[in-house]
C-alpha cells in the first residue's frame, strides 16, 4: 500500500488579521517540511480567523483573502517548499457568482472555502456545503453552499476532503467511499465545549468506518470572543481506530505516517451526484513514494471534564487579552470563591505580574474576606491594593439625603457595589488594565448581580460556570498544584466558608437564592436543556422552587444582555447559544 506522511496543523489565527494568519500557514509548512510531510492540513477559515460573522459580506475582506491564496502558493515556491501540498481555510465568493444582490443569498456570495496548493498554484478548491445554523453558529446566514466533493491525488492515494459540519451530515462519507478515497481531511473550526472531544472521536470514527477510508481530522486552538477553540486534532483508520492525536488547548503540529489504499483510475462520470454531492477529482501525483520507515504516532494525553473547562477558560481569557491587545488585567478582589477562582484564571492566563487585584471594604467586609484576598496575591504573586469604600459610601449617602433621599434596602447594597465598579472602572482607564467580571452562571441567569457594579468589565471567565462547578474547578486547580509539588493557589477558606456578596450585616447568598445544588440542577433543565416548567417539575423538583427559578430567570434577560462576553464551555451559554427576547410576556405553566 502506498505510504503517505500527513501533517495537521493545528495553529491559532485572529480575526482579520490576513498578513498574520498568512504568516502562520508558512511558518507550519516550513515545519511539516522539515518533518517530511507531503501533506500539510490546515484548519477552517485559517486564512481569516473564524468566525467572522458579518464581515464576510464585507468585498474588500473577500478580496483580501481572495488575493493571498494565489500569493501564498507562490511563497511557498519561493521558500523552497512548492513540492509540499498544501490545503488551507478561507473565505472566498461563491464559483457562479455574478455581482449583483439577489434575494435569499448574502451579499456578495461568500463561502467558507479550502484551497489545495502546490508548485506555486491553486490546484482546486472546495466549498463547505453543510452550514450550520443552530447554537452558536450562523453560516446559514453567513455563507453560500458549495455542491461539490473535491479528491485530489496526491503520490498516489486519493484525498478527499470536507469542512468541519459537512462531516456531521451525510454525505461526505459516502462521497468519499463512491471515490474509493484512501483518506478523508476534515478542516474544522469546532469551538470547545465539556465532553465535546470523546462526540468527535465517535463521529471520526463512524465516518471512516461508513467512507471506508481513513479520516484525518484538523482543528483550530484559540479564544475568540465567546468561544474557545481546543484543538484536539486527530486521525484515525479506515476502521474507526484512532491513530494519533494532538493537545487540548496547545498549538500543534501533528505528523502521521499512512498506509493508504492506491488510488483508483477516474471515475467513468464525472458529474456524478453522491448525496446531492458532485464529485471531481485532480491528479497532482500519481507516483507512489518509495518506502520509508514511518514514524511512531504521537497520542496526547487527555484533561479531565474539570481540566477541560479550567483550561478553555485560561485560553479564553489569554486570547482575548492579547488579540485585542491589552497587556494586562484588573479585578475586585472579595475573597469570594468567584474572584478568588478567577484571580487564580488570570495569573495563569497573563502571568501574575499582569494582574492587578483590588481590594474595596466596606463596613460590612469580613475580616476573612479581606485576609483571603490578601493569601490569593501571596500565593499567586498578582498585586493587591486595597481602596476602602466607606467613606465615599458615607458621601453618596450623605449627598443624596440633602438633595433627596437616602437609600435603604437594596439600592444601599447595590451602591456599593456600584462604587467598586466606578473605582475599577477609574484604574483601568488610568492605566490601560482590562476589567474582569467575576460572576458566575447561577448568578447571571438569576440576576443576582448589581448591573453597573459587579457586572462591569470587559470579559467575564466564569459566566458560563455554575456555582457548584466553581468550587469544583477551584478544587481541581489546587489538586493540580498539589501533583506538581506546588503551592494551591486558592485558600482552602475561600472554598468552604459560605457565600455571601457582603452587602449588609450577616448577609449570605441563600438569603436571596435557593441551595446552589437544587438551583444549578433545575437551570440546567431549564437553561441548557430548554425544558418548560412542568418538564422541569416532571423530573422530580418541587413545583414551587421551579417557579421561583424560572422567574429569576425570565426576568433577568435584560441583565444578562448587558454582560461582558466569556467563555462558552457549557452546551448552552449565556450568549450565542441562547437568544430570547427581553420584552416578553410569555410565562412558563407549571401544569402543561
Amino acid at each position: 500500500m502506498p505510504q503517505l506522511r500527513l501533517a495537521l496543523a493545528q495553529v491559532n489565527p485572529r480575526v482579520g488579521d490576513l498578513d498574520g494568519n498568512v504568516e502562520l500557514v508558512v511558518a507550519a509548512a516550513h515545519d511539516a517540511s522539515r518533518a517530511g510531510a507531503h501533506l500539510l492540513v490546515m484548519p477552517e477559515m485559517v486564512l481569516n480567523g473564524y468566525p467572522v460573522e458579518d464581515m464576510a459580506y464585507r468585498l474588500s475582506f473577500i478580496e483580501g483573502t481572495r488575493d493571498r491564496v494565489p500569493a501564498l502558493a507562490a511563497r511557498l515556491v519561493e521558500e523552497g517548499l512548492g513540492d509540499l501540498v498544501v490545503v488551507v481555510g478561507h473565505l472566498d465568493t461563491a464559483k457562479d457568482h455574478v455581482d449583483t444582490d439577489r434575494l435569499g443569498v448574502p451579499k456578495n456570495a461568500p463561502t467558507n472555502s479550502a484551497s489545495v496548493l502546490t508548485g506555486g498554484r491553486v490546484v482546486t478548491r472546495y466549498d463547505k456545503h453543510h452550514l450550520p445554523n443552530y447554537g452558536v453558529f450562523d453560516e446559514f446566514r453567513h455563507f453560500v453552499p458549495g455542491d461539490e466533493t473535491q479528491v485530489v491525488q496526491v503520490h498516489g492515494v486519493d484525498v478527499a476532503i470536507a469542512i468541519c459540519e459537512d462531516i456531521w451530515q451525510d454525505g461526505p462519507s459516502a462521497a468519499a467511499d463512491a471515490a474509493e478515497a484512501g483518506l478523508l481531511v476534515v478542516l474544522n473550526g469546532s469551538p470547545y465545549e465539556a465532553a465535546k472531544d470523546d462526540v468527535r472521536l465517535d463521529l471520526c470514527a463512524r465516518r471512516a468506518r461508513e467512507g471506508s477510508c481513513a479520516l484525518a481530522y484538523v482543528n483550530l486552538v484559540g479564544g475568540q470572543d465567546e468561544l474557545v477553540f481546543d484543538g484536539d486534532s486527530l486521525v484515525v483508520d479506515a476502521a474507526g481506530e484512532l491513530v494519533a492525536r494532538a493537545a487540548q488547548f496547545e498549538p500543534e503540529l501533528l505528523v502521521v505516517d499512512l498506509d493508504l489504499p492506491a488510488a483508483t483510475a477516474p471515475m467513468p462520470d464525472p458529474g456524478t451526484r453522491f448525496h446531492g454531492l458532485r464529485v471531481e477529482r485532480t491528479v497532482i501525483s500519481s507516483d507512489p513514494l518509495p518506502a520509508y520507515e514511518p514514524a511512531v504516532p504521537v497520542v496526547a494525553e487527555r484533561w479531565d471534564d474539570l481540566g477541560e473547562r479550567y483550561w478553555a477558560i485560561v485560553l479564553g481569557l489569554r486570547d482575548y487579552v492579547r488579540k485585542n491587545g491589552a497587556s494586562s488585567v484588573l479585578l475586585g478582589l472579595s475573597g469570594g470563591i468567584d474572584s478568588t477562582l478567577v484571580g487564580a484564571i488570570a495569573v495563569d492566563a497573563v502571568g501574575a505580574e499582569n494582574v492587578f487585584g483590588v481590594s474595596n471594604p466596606s463596613d460590612w467586609s469580613s475580616e476573612h474576606s479581606r485576609t483571603d484576598a490578601a493569601e490569593l496575591a501571596r500565593r499567586t504573586g498578582l498585586q493587591l491594593d486595597t481602596v476602602p469604600i466607606g467613606p465615599i459610601f458615607d458621601a453618596f449617602q450623605s449627598t443624596l439625603g440633602r438633595t433627596t433621599t437616602r437609600l435603604d434596602g437594596i439600592a444601599e447594597e447595590n451602591l456599593q457595589a456600584r462604587i467598586r465598579a466606578v473605582v475599577w472602572m477609574g484604574l483601568s482607564n488610568q492605566h490601560g488594565h482590562l476589567v474582569l467580571a467575576c460572576g458566575n452562571k447561577s448568578e447571571l441567569a438569576t440576576g443576582y448581580s448589581t448591573i453597573y457594579g459587579d457586572a462591569v468589565g470587559a470579559y467575564a471567565p466564569i459566566k458560563d460556570l455554575p456555582k457548584t462547578l466553581v468550587w469544583e474547578v477551584a478544587r481541581w486547580r489546587n489538586a493540580w498544584a498539589e501533583e506538581r509539588g506546588e503551592q494551591p493557589p486558592i485558600p482552602e477558606s475561600t472554598i468552604s466558608k459560605p457565600p455571601s456578596a457582603e452587602l449588609r450585616p450577616g448577609q449570605l447568598d441563600s438569603d436571596s437564592l435557593p441551595p446552589y445544588e437544587l438551583l444549578d440542577a433545575v437551570l440546567d433543565a431549564y437553561v441548557e436543556r430548554d425544558l418548560g416548567s412542568a418538564a422541569v417539575i416532571a423530573e422530580g423538583f418541587d413545583a414551587a422552587l421551579v417557579e421561583r427559578v424560572v422567574t429569576l430567570v425570565d426576568k433577568a434577560e435584560y441583565k444578562r444582555r448587558q454582560y461582558p462576553p466569556g467563555p462558552k464551555v457549557s452546551r448552552r451559554n449565556f450568549g450565542r447559544d441562547r437568544r430570547v427576547p427581553m420584552t416578553n410576556a410569555w410565562r412558563e405553566s407549571l401544569d402543561s
